[in-house]
């Protein structure tokens, strides 16, 4: 770094009409000791008298106090933000001297103590303002409430490779002081792309090159080499946060911000353990651009005072309810029964493979003496290759002998299973993976050549041996680790985590659900006990999720010849091979699986139909189940009970329903779900006309609203996504659900449809499904979905649907308004509810991962541009 040659300059206020700053937030203050001199900063603060809680925001390089002014506008009462420009930077004063990390941190202490700063103060720092603000932190843990970060560092690695880049000698003073294009740089990695009026106001501080000297002066003044004068500084705030142990921490990170990569994120996340963490996947660098970093901020403040009763923040800030995750106040810290692979029960059949690749049909299967000697060889050699208790091991392997061992021999050792289902499509499957970071991975070959390739993190071991391990950067394989030894742990407790589950991406981006031992137990315990499941039962799983319970029920079971991945694979023959090898007496199926059985039944063999007739219990869940695919579903197993159970990824089960009780349920708006399963709560939150959950928990009939529930099997959390688990967690215990529903006089709940997807009419807020219900049963109707089109409060509804193709009707091959006899009908079954247009699609959009879930949102947006006169492509 060398010496700036740009004169000095006084602090002046920003222009007064710059996109979302208010005038009256800027202040000049002056600092009569900085430099023996006195230096003027400007800052933005909103001057809350008699504050409860300050906020200190500090930012980095090339932004300025602008970055926080949602946050200023968003303040609670009694909450005052203070946003400071640091000095050479913003409109503070042009200095002329250089100013490294440790002058930076003397001079925001200097300007604390002018502002009388006592506390409680919360940090907020971004970029190397997050590096600032703890070295101020750490100066001041006395009056310290809380510290959040967002996209910052404090390792003494080898820094990003955008700054390593930009530090050469000859691109550093182009790039930052002769240009603007670190400045453009920055902006531009925003997701989406800022808005000009923004764009203007971050670059107002740094028009003139005189005025971008520092900008320079931060760059060259991280320290990337060892020997470099601020690595002591820096290597001293990382050294020194364990100091914050009992300091409550926030950590936002924009997982696509190629400066501070996750690396970064999980660096800070092994110094502050026990910090939340709020990860989003698609936000950039300029995370408070791109995401509500003030609403959360916002959120997490209130729950200060219940965290930290012995610090000065314990008084409330503001109105909010508790924060908590669910709790496990019906599960006790013991030891976890769910690793034990029950080898007591000999030479019973434990897993059995059909169509496995490559080999033929029921070539392979393993005993219950067999699967338990293959867990406890398999627990051995992951212990010997580095695995330890706690560590996160994702598994990238097809349901089947070599996936339920792995699993059972991660869970006997302690480890955490990432079940990452290969239904998300490779984009989904990387960004499920990267969020989870483990730090092992073990995959078949195919799933190690795209983790090598897509760079996933953690250390590699194949599901076999391979002929060049060097070439997948393998670590082991298990076949040759199952002839290691090495001690076991102790088992696991009930409260110690157990596995990340994924959801499916159907309703949202997916994310990870954690589970700990006792809850996953519970919910075993639960589903056996709702289907009264005995040693007797043998099951076949064509829902992927299911084949893990057969080994810790201590039952047979076996996955049918088919594409996980894509349900609709499954055909009728493949699910009577699967019945006859096992014998089935329970069978559970996903919708769309069981829609391609039925339309393959035909090829059905007497074996089939007799294994189909000795089965006692048939399952479909995963989305909603027609009455009627289960109606015909259920003929071909003459003999069972046609159950749907209803829950999420969170919570399964909420509540099961039989087929007979589908037929006689009448009265309700939606599907009726059954009644809730022993030891699951259920309660409704009212809509108000925005159709925003509102108001204490229901248990009245006849209410639309969001359905919460609270049961010992439901999540332990969210991963790394803390205020998502804040908002399904109000109130404290409680999961809400997203879905939208009612409980009827009997108990029962009826499911309207996602609580995104509410229509908010004037004359109150609409759930999609019921009415769905009644469109699909015109005559010659496969599917419908109905959406709103207009502003929030006075929506429309329009229905667009998809015509069966059975010779009477003529399905159309692009959208098309439906005629008015169509328009008619449909209006008749919608009763009071007004219809504004109906629209016949060649087909709806639906979930990849199910293919049955519609995609409403987008239904939406495409008939709001096709009622505008456009003419959109085929949603």
């Amino acid at each position: 770094m060398v010496a700036p040659t740009v004169p000095p300059a006084p602090a002046r206020r920003p222009p007064a009409d710059l996109d979302g700053l208010d005038p009256a937030w800027s202040r000049l203050v002056r600092v009569p000791g900085t430099d023996g001199v006195g230096r003027t900063w400007h800052l933005l603060d909103n001057r809350t008298a008699d504050p409860a809680l300050t906020l200190l925001c500090v930012h980095g390089n090339p932004s300025w106090s602008y970055l926080f002014r949602s946050l200023l506008r968003q303040a609670p009462p009694r909450v005052r933000v203070i946003a400071v420009d640091q000095l050479d930077m913003g409109f503070s004063e042009r200095t002329g001297r250089l100013r490294r990390a440790g002058d930076r941190i003397d001079e925001l202490t200097e300007l604390t103590d002018e502002l009388r700063l006592t506390g409680p103060v919360v940090t907020v720092g971004h970029d190397w303002g997050g590096a600032i603000s703890l070295g101020w932190a750490l100066r001041h843990r006395d009056r310290l409430a809380g510290v959040v970060l967002t996209n910052t560092a404090v390792s003494g690695t080898r820094g990003p490779a955008v700054i390593r880049l930009v530090r050469s000698r000859w691109l550093l003073p182009t790039l930052t002081v002769r240009s603007t294009a670190f400045i453009d740089g920055a902006l531009a990695m925003s997701h989406p792309r800022l808005r000009g009026p923004v764009r203007r106001a971050f670059r107002a501080p740094y028009r003139s090159a005189d005025r971008r000297a520092a900008i320079e002066d931060f760059v060259a003044d991280i320290p990337i080499e060892t020997d470099h004068p601020s690595a002591a500084v820096l290597d001293g705030i990382a050294g020194g946060l364990d100091a914050l142990s009992r300091v409550p921490v926030l950590m936002m990170w924009g997982a696509a911000d190629p400066v501070f990569s996750d690396t970064y994120l999980h660096d800070l996340e092994r110094r502050l353990p026990h910090a939340d963490v709020h990860r989003y996947a698609r936000a950039g660098h300029l995370l408070p651009e791109d995401a509500d970093v003030a609403g959360v901020v916002v959120d997490w403040i209130s729950t200060l005072g219940r965290r930290r009763p012995d610090r000065a923040a314990a008084e409330p800030v503001h109105a909010a309810v508790t924060h908590e995750p669910a709790t496990d106040e019906l599960i006790t810290d013991e030891p976890s029964t769910l690793p034990d692979p029950h080898g007591e029960l000999g030479d019973r059949p434990a897993i059995l493979e059909l169509g496995a690749p490559g080999r033929p049909a029921g070539a392979r299967s393993v005993t219950f003496g067999e699967f338990a000697d293959l867990v406890g060889r398999t627990a051995a050699g992951l212990g010997h290759t580095g695995v330890r208790p706690g560590d996160r091991v994702a598994l990238m392997i097809p349901p089947g002998i070599d996936l339920a061992v792995t699993l059972y021999a991660c869970w006997r050792i302690g480890a955490v299973a990432v079940l990452i289902d290969s239904g998300l499509g490779p984009a989904g499957m990387s960004a499920a993976i990267r969020a989870a970071a483990p730090a092992y991975l073990v995959g078949i070959p195919k799933a190690l050549v795209a983790a090598r390739a897509l760079r996933w993190p953690g250390r590699r071991i194949s599901t076999r041996t391979l002929r060049a391990p060097g070439l997948l950067d393998v670590v082991g394989d298990l076949p040759t680790l199952r002839t290691a030894t090495a001690p076991l742990p102790p088992p696991p407790t009930t409260a110690d985590e157990a596995a990340v589950v994924f959801t499916s991406g159907a309703t949202g981006p997916s994310k990870g659900v954690r589970y700990t031992h006792g809850r996953l137990t519970a919910q075993r315990d639960v589903l056996a006990g709702l289907y009264d499941v005995t040693p007797d039962d043998r099951l076949v799983a064509a829902f992927a999720p299911f084949a893990l319970y057969g080994p810790a029920a201590g039952i047979p079971s076996v996955v049918p010849d088919m594409d996980v991945a894509r349900p609709g694979t499954l055909t009728a023959t493949a699910l009577g091979d699967a019945a006859v090898a096992v014998d089935a007496t329970l069978v559970f199926a996903s919708p769309a699986a069981l829609a391609n059985v039925v339309a393959t039944r035909d090829a059905l063999t007497e074996a089939h139909r007799a294994a189909f007739a000795r089965v006692r219990l048939l399952l479909s869940a995963g989305a909603p189940v027609r009455p009627s695919l289960l109606a015909a579903a259920a003929e071909l197993f003459p003999n069972a009970a046609a159950h749907t159970p209803y829950g999420m990824t969170e919570c399964l089960p909420v509540a099961t329903i039989s087929l007979a009780e589908i037929r006689a349920a009448t009265g309700g708006d939606g599907v009726c779900v059954g009644s809730p399963a022993p030891g699951v709560a259920v309660r409704i939150r009212r809509l108000d006309e925005r159709g925003r959950p509102t108001g204490d928990l229901l248990e009245q009939p006849d209410v639309l609203g969001e359905v919460v529930v609270r049961a010992a099997h439901a999540r332990a959390g969210y991963d790394r996504l803390w205020h998502t688990e804040f908002l399904a967690s109000q109130p404290a215990g409680w999961h809400a659900t997203g879905d939208v529903g009612r409980l009827d006089r009997a108990g029962r709940l009826w499911i309207g449809g996602r609580l995104g997807h509410v229509i908010t009419t004037p004359d109150g807020p609409v759930a999609p499904v019921g009415l769905e219900q009644a469109v699909e049963d015109l005559p010659g109707v496969r599917a419908a979905a109905v959406v709103g089109v207009g502003p929030v409060g006075a929506q429309q509804l329009v229905v667009l649907l998809t015509v069966d193709p059975d010779g009477r009707f003529d399905p159309p091959s692009r959208p098309r308004l439906a005629g008015l006899d169509r328009l008619d009908q449909v209006r008749a079954v919608a009763g009071d509810r007004d219809v504004v247009a109906v629209f016949e699609l060649p087909r709806l959009p639906v979930d990849r991962r199910h293919n049955s879930k519609i995609d409403r949102t987008r239904l939406a947006g495409w008939a709001a541009r096709a009622l505008q006169g456009r003419r959109p492509r085929t949603p």
